[in-house]
Parts: structure tokens; C-alpha cells; sequence
């Protein structure tokens, strides 16, 4: 063989290595994209399937902002007993409201001032209950025998009460807290949550509150649920109401 023939054949087995070379890399590239395509796809999957969190509510905590409550708060109700069973009782406020009463062993039954047992509860009987509100259901801390002549049992001209479809009323009376806005503000408990769920309920009986926020100016907002209109009652330091929207 001459030193063409030789260069020849080394030209053919380069130029087949090489192609041989290409066709693995080509091959070896379509593998890793369809990897990567399909890591893709299935993240992509992931997160489609996972809710995205409510405004203002964090996934992982699932806390909402102080007055958009995320879990039941103290509240209350008034009204007439109209059953009554060994776990609780169910009343119907002056607005038509049916709210359900829980017992739990910490619960304090009082006729005024004065202690009494549970089974001394009559139907008929008016009661103002405070404790942990969920819709209509409340988990009572206290439930009180008042005079029924108390203005918190009486029907008022200044409440709308709940009609399913009915437009809710936007109008506003007495003071409002200036710079007001929904959601801020701190949900409160104890005392300072009873006095001003009694004196919201006075003013405007017939509604359930849900919850009783303190604002940086240091009155409440008492938030009202079961009627159309009010929604929001402002009660100051002094546990007098003020203002309702």
C-alpha cells in the first residue's frame, strides 16, 4: 500500500469516528432535553396542584390579619331560651336569629349576680351568653338570666334584620374612627371583649358578635353578624357606643 492509499483509509476511519462521535452527542442531548422536560412538566404539575393561598393569609401559617379573622374569637348573643338539653341550648335573638349555646365544663350559669346551676334554665327565659363565637354556634364561658325588660331582648326600628338576597345597607351613624379601615386593629378577649359585646348589643340588639377588635386609638370595633345592617358598632374606652355602619 502507498502513502495515499494510506492516507486514504486513515481520512475514512477518522471521518467515521467522527460521525460516529456527532451521533452519540446528538443522541446524548435529546436524552438530557427530554429530561428536562419532563422535571419541568412535573413541577410545573406540583404547583398547579397546591392552592395558592387567600389574600392575606400565609400557606404555611394560615394566619389572617388581626379583625379578618381566621378561627372563632369572643363574641356573644342575647335572647330568648327556645330548647334547652344537657349540652346547651339554642336562643332566637329580638332580629329572628336562632343561635346555638355549648356547655363546657367551664361554663358559669348566673340568674343577675347571683350563681345557679344549668338545669335551672327555663325556657322562655331571656339570656345574654358571652363566650368563643362561630357562626351561630357560641362555646359559652357565661350565660346570664337579665330582666327581660333589658333593651337587649327588645325589637329595634334601628336594626335590619337578615333577609337571604337582601342588599346589605352601607349607611354610617354617629362617629366614626377616622382612618378607619377593615381589618386592623387587635381581636381582644376577656372583660374588655363582654363590656363591649353587652354594650353593642344594648344599643343595637339582635345581632351576633363574632369578634371585638381594639384600634390604635383605643375604642372597639364590635363586629356584627346575623342581621343586614349594622356590621361594624364602635364602642370608646368608656363602653359606650359611638358610631355603627
Amino acid at each position: 500500500m502507498n502513502d495515499s492509499e494510506s492516507m486514504s483509509s486513515n481520512d475514512k476511519i477518522r471521518r467515521w469516528l467522527s460521525n460516529k462521535r456527532s451521533r452519540w452527542m446528538v443522541a446524548a442531548s435529546s436524552l438530557v432535553l427530554v429530561i428536562a422536560v419532563s422535571i419541568g412538566f412535573a413541577v410545573s404539575s406540583s404547583s398547579a396542584s397546591k392552592p395558592s393561598a387567600p389574600i392575606g393569609q400565609t400557606r404555611a401559617s394560615g394566619a389572617l390579619g388581626s379583625n379578618a379573622r381566621s378561627a372563632p374569637a369572643p363574641g356573644g348573643a342575647a335572647g330568648a331560651i327556645n330548647d334547652i338539653s344537657t349540652s346547651g341550648l339554642t336562643l332566637k335573638t329580638s332580629a329572628g336569629q336562632t343561635v346555638t349555646v355549648t356547655y363546657s365544663n367551664a361554663t358559669k350559669f348566673q340568674n343577675r349576680t347571683k350563681s345557679i346551676s344549668g338545669s335551672s334554665l327555663t325556657v322562655g327565659e331571656d339570656v345574654l351568653v358571652y363566650g368563643t363565637t362561630s357562626s351561630t354556634t357560641i362555646g359559652a364561658s357565661q350565660v346570664i338570666v337579665e330582666s327581660s325588660a333589658s333593651s337587649m331582648f327588645a325589637t329595634s326600628s334601628a336594626v335590619v334584620s337578615f333577609t337571604r338576597g337582601a342588599p346589605t345597607d352601607l349607611k354610617k351613624v354617629g362617629e366614626i374612627p377616622a382612618g378607619w379601615t377593615q381589618g386592623s386593629g387587635t381581636i381582644v378577649s376577656g372583660t374588655s371583649a363582654d363590656e363591649a359585646t353587652e354594650a353593642a348589643l344594648q344599643k343595637y340588639p339582635g345581632g351576633i358578635v363574632d369578634r371585638v377588635v381594639r384600634l390604635n386609638n383605643g375604642q372597639y370595633n364590635v363586629h356584627y353578624i346575623g342581621v343586614n345592617w349594622p356590621h361594624h358598632i364602635f364602642v370608646n374606652q368608656d363602653f359606650k357606643v359611638v358610631g355603627a355602619e
